[in-house]
């Protein structure tokens, strides 16, 4: 009996350490991450990394599964610190995120959670439409995908070729006029960024 309670001891003892490698084996999301594919997750640029405070306002209308949703949003940056809110067409505000760099702080209206997308995924539909390719090199190569821009068009496409999201713009040299088509065929929805009111403000070098 007691060779048999010692051999029990190390099958539980084995079985507990597949467990935990299983655990360790598993993609850990962090702070400043975005999942945009099944399991993958992306590192979110630095705010300051668009060049320049911003200020605007914009319509995102979402087409998935036969149904249409609007989301009025606003996004204030200013150095480091983005903080971007959407709203009900009666001005209630729905979602909201605070992002430093390091940590994104969202809200969502309670109850609403299974019908609004979430704040994070909100604000890397803006910061991959409108922050430079620069700014998400480092994020990317690490995980051996690339963000290219080629006529009207910027596309996010995995080490082996395949197109996450597609982005058309009206005007790529100004992507802050006229309408931008995110289309992700991967989950197959249709996103309209319609931009409505914006102001630049060139940040300013301290040692200048």
């Amino acid at each position: 009996m007691h060779h048999k309670a010692i051999k029990v001891r190390h099958l539980i003892a084995l079985v507990l350490s597949f467990l935990l490698m299983g655990c360790a084996a598993k993609p850990v999301k962090q702070p400043n991450q975005v999942e945009v594919s099944q399991g993958q997750f992306i590192t979110l640029p630095q705010p300051e990394e668009y060049g320049s405070d911003l200020s605007l306002s914009q319509l995102i209308s979402v087409e998935w599964q036969g149904k249409k949703n609007q989301l009025p949003v606003q996004l204030q940056l200013t150095g480091n610190d983005l903080v971007l809110a959407g709203f009900a067409s009666w001005g209630s505000r729905l979602l909201s995120l605070d992002y430093d760099g390091q940590t994104l702080d969202t809200y969502v209206m309670a109850g609403l959670s299974d019908t609004l997308p979430p704040p994070e995924q909100v604000l890397f539909n803006v910061m991959i439409t409108l922050w430079p390719l620069e700014a998400w090199q480092e994020s990317l190569t690490s995980i051996g995908w690339q963000l290219n821009e080629h006529d009207n068009h910027r596309t996010l496409v995995t080490e082996s070729g395949k197109t996450i999201l597609d982005a058309r713009y009206d005007d790529i040299t100004d992507k802050l006029s006229g309408e931008i088509v995110l289309t992700s065929p991967d989950f197959g929805y249709v996103i309209k960024i319609k931009t409505f009111s914006h102001s630049n403000t060139t940040t300013q070098n301290n040692n200048g």
